[in-house]
């Protein structure tokens, strides 16, 4: 047995230490004594509990016990800005549903990196929606529920329009490309008997950079 007082101050040294201490460390901290019994003694004091004393090769330290990792785990909601091209491509979806991955590289003019949609779908905001029947039978992409909820809207008829993009001060003036694409889209308010005839894609437009600051993934 360990004296008490060594034992003690074994389990001080332990505890503040930053890292883990091998018993030389921890003995010049203690005037040279042999600190191994109290390490001992230490262990099976601790064996068992919701802390435990542990060696990892020549060096000892305190632990949380493994089996209760689940309740010490945080969680905690990180708030991602969407990348300008994530944006864009959340946009011309939006305002052109159903829409191919070749429609939105014909609209936003370049191309458009596979983890560019992944992220949109990881978010849960676009979904797969099927094929477009034409050669290739490209995948065509849509918005989801989870997006109509997490930007407030009842359905994509609530979209903004032109004038409220420019008021807002997320439409570039220099690009007139939106300004077609959205005029595509109040026209098809009037035409369109659902939400899904609303703003069909014109592959030969342009769509204007939208300014992400306030979106967040």
């Amino acid at each position: 047995m360990a004296r008490p007082d060594l034992v003690r101050g074994v389990e001080a040294v332990l505890f503040a230490a930053t890292e883990p201490m091998s018993a030389q460390d921890i003995a010049e901290h203690l005037g040279g004594e042999d600190v191994t019994p109290a390490l001992r003694e230490l262990e099976a004091h601790y064996k068992g509990r919701g802390i435990e004393l542990v060696r990892r090769g020549q060096h000892w330290h305190f632990q949380t016990a493994a089996d209760l990792a689940s309740l010490l785990r945080r969680e905690r909601e990180e708030v991602r800005r969407l990348s300008r091209a994530a944006t864009e491509c959340l946009a011309i979806v939006a305002y052109h549903e159903p829409v191919s991955r070749a429609e939105i590289e014909s609209i936003r003019g370049v191309q458009t990196a596979k983890g560019t949609l992944d992220v949109l779908m990881e978010a849960g905001w676009i979904r797969a929606a099927g094929r477009r029947e034409v050669p290739g039978r490209p995948v065509i992409y849509a918005t989801t529920p989870a997006f109509l909820t997490h930007f407030g809207l009842q359905s994509r008829r609530d979209l903004p329009g032109l004038a409220e993009l420019r008021a807002a001060g997320l439409l570039d003036p220099v690009e007139e490309a939106m300004e077609r694409a959205m005029g595509e889209r109040e026209a098809g308010r009037d035409d369109a008997g659902d939400d899904g005839n609303i703003g069909r894609t014109d592959p030969n437009a342009r769509t204007a950079a939208l300014d992400n600051d306030g979106e967040s993934a």
